[in-house]
């Protein structure tokens, strides 16, 4: 009987340990100053592979297959590169070329690699004020800015929180002949300085006009009265990429190398991709990414962009 109850307290106290010891995925709201750790990869990424639950499944199965636990924090690609400045995260996962460019430039950023894409895109209110329909991205813009002061019923909605999606926006703005500065300062302009999800709310409340990723408009459009006019067009592809950041920049931070290494091959493989082929079809009727795997010219990237293995 004693042997019995013994047993049953190893038992137990090794379920406890393991339960203990397990990796788990964990979405924070804050990385500044984190602790990194051998057995934990901390990730900054944008807000829509957060919001369409990718990040969920993929990290369960890093996990799974590493032991290595995630955390990671989602916001605009302006303030995840920012964490990646400070060596508050292992790598960042953006979709901003010209910012990751100067990321890596300035010594920040290593090995980057592209695992996806998808299409921004131009929605607004179902009727239409601004007389967009059948118009290229920088025509609807410029459509918009030129009806809307005499129109009190014309708004758009930005995210204005320095993000990939509100750097394209500028782009647009630009392309259609006018200054971001200028076109900022106008009554009919509005400023969400918030993600993505909470930006097509905003607009949606306001029957205005903005600029969104397909991905997050694809996972809320059941709840929205706004129609998509624009989606597609070169100026409106969406390149997402994974950047490790480099240890040598940061001698006093234990920063996972090893890990964000795994985590950047992991992105980029075979399974990977066709997670990506797959995800959100059988719920949206189309997948939310497309994969980079086979579309190197498509995105204007090298074939190593998206398919070599970081050693």
């Amino acid at each position: 009987m004693m042997r019995r109850a013994c047993m049953g307290t190893i038992l137990l106290i090794s379920a406890l340990l393991l339960m203990c010891s397990a990796v788990s995925a964990e979405k924070v709201t804050e990385f500044t100053g984190a602790e990194h750790a051998g057995d934990r990869l901390l990730i900054g990424t944008t807000t829509s592979l957060d919001a369409t639950g990718a990040l969920d499944e993929l990290s369960k199965k890093f996990e799974e297959e590493n032991g290595i636990s995630v955390q990671w924090v989602a916001v605009g690609t302006g303030q995840a590169i920012k964490y990646g400045e400070n060596g508050d995260v292992d790598l960042v996962m953006v979709h901003d070329r010209v910012a990751e460019d100067a990321f890596i430039d300035a010594g920040y950023g290593l090995d980057r690699r592209v695992f996806g894409s998808n299409y921004f895109l131009v929605a607004g209110p179902e009727s239409d004020p601004a007389q967009i329909t059948g118009k290229t991205a920088s025509e609807a813009f410029k459509t918009i800015a030129e009806a809307a002061p005499g129109n009190d019923k014309i708004f758009f909605v930005s995210r204005g929180d320095a993000s990939g999606t509100h750097s394209r926006e500028k782009l647009l703005w630009k392309a259609a002949g006018y200054d971001y500065a200028e076109v900022n300062s106008t009554p009919w302009y509005i400023d969400a300085a918030a993600g993505m999800g909470q930006t097509l709310n905003m607009a949606n409340e306001k029957d205005a006009y903005l600029l969104s990723d397909s991905a997050t408009w694809n996972t809320m459009q059941a709840n929205l009265s706004l129609v998509p006019y624009v989606t597609d067009g070169s100026d409106l592809l969406n390149v997402y990429a994974v950047i490790r950041i480099n240890p040598e920049q940061f001698p006093d931070v234990a920063i996972n190398e090893d890990a964000a290494k795994k985590w950047t091959n992991f992105m980029i493989s075979d399974e990977t991709q066709q997670f990506f082929a797959d995800f959100g079809t059988e719920k949206y009727g189309k997948p939310l990414f497309v994969p980079a795997k086979g579309d190197a010219a498509t995105l204007n990237v090298t074939e190593e962009e998206i398919s070599a293995p970081v050693a």
